[in-house]
């Protein structure tokens, strides 16, 4: 299986796996520069209905396997289970590796080996949503931290935090006049980020789900990058040149991390004004190229910036 990265994400927009245009979408005709896409079989799909989205999912992923549309073109692919018993049945048909991998709703320590018997094919990859009570404690997080990477390694290609889920665990919902940042998240969002970060795990951004207030997405994306996050669920497809854009470096940051990264770099240099050392630096600089390769450089502001992105690209 080679390796996914976790910056090719980007934007993942959701969908019902009762729509009729998904495999439009997943060709890349329809909402073009999409990075990632999950079909969902769990909330956006009522109960009476799951009969026929998974018969009609079943006839996109057969759709995709005899056209060989995944040719790199179009998004990364998901689908999202009810359940462990519903994945292990998806895990079974032929036509499953057309996709990517699973998104994992709910998952917590009690629930992970189920997951792990249901999912066997090696070539999918999860996406496990920390979306339980449990996630607001330090010590659980730790545990099931533990307990993921001794279970599935490097199968996790990303961890997602269901921000509306952990707020209706509260009995909360969004203020929709301000970020995630300044509700309970607040101490989710950075806490997960150090707990299971130093894990070594990656994790992706809770849904915005305001769509006439894009000025506040803008400003809770600066947010979840200042916090490590690697991408963003969007709630609606014009939210997605917003996330992306988000995601762009600054020819700053991309200058000093190539520097970092290189290995003739002195133990400590000055650079635009900071104090860089390339010991303490150096994972930064891996991630801030990282999502240069994937998300590109912020358009330059002035002639000077535009002096520097010539010194990046040359």
């Amino acid at each position: 299986m080679s390796r996914i990265s976790p910056y090719a994400l980007g934007a993942t927009l959701y969908m019902p796996a009762t729509r009729s245009d998904i495999l439009d979408v997943i060709r890349g005709v329809k909402q073009p520069g999409l990075r990632s896409v999950v079909v969902c079989l769990e909330d956006a799909v009522a109960a009476s209905d799951v009969d026929a989205a998974l018969a009609q999912l079943r006839g996109v992923l057969q759709s995709i396997g005899a056209g060989g549309l995944r040719d790199g073109s179009g998004p990364l692919v998901f689908i999202r289970p009810r359940d462990s018993e519903m994945a292990a049945k998806l895990n079974d048909w032929p036509e499953i590796n057309a996709i990517d991998g699973f998104v994992v709703p709910k998952l917590c320590l009690t629930s992970l080996s189920q997951w792990v018997r249901a999912v066997t094919n090696p070539e999918l990859v999860l996406m496990p949503t920390l979306e339980t009570s449990d996630v607001y404690s330090p010590a659980a997080m730790v545990e099931l931290g533990a307990a993921m990477r001794d279970e599935l390694g490097d199968r996790i290609l990303a961890l997602r935090i269901g921000g509306n889920d952990l707020m209706g665990c509260l009995g909360l919902r969004r203020n929709p006049s301000t970020t995630l940042y300044r509700t309970p998240m607040g101490y989710v969002i950075p806490m997960l980020a150090g707990v299971l970060g130093a894990q070594g795990f990656v994790l992706t951004a809770p849904v915005f789900e305001q769509l006439a207030t894009p000025e506040l997405l803008i400003e809770e994306l600066a947010l979840d990058i200042a916090h490590g996050l690697v991408g963003k669920t969007a709630i609606h497809p014009s939210q997605v040149a917003h996330i992306h854009d988000a995601l762009r470096v600054s020819i700053e940051d991309l200058n000093c991390a190539r520097l970092i990264v290189n290995e003739s770099a002195p133990a400590v240099f000055k650079h635009e004004g900071a104090m860089v050392e390339p010991a303490t630096h150096y994972g930064w600089a891996v991630k801030i190229i990282e999502r240069a390769k994937w998300h590109g450089v912020k358009p330059a502001q002035s002639m000077a910036e535009t002096l520097r992105l010539a010194e990046v690209v040359r």
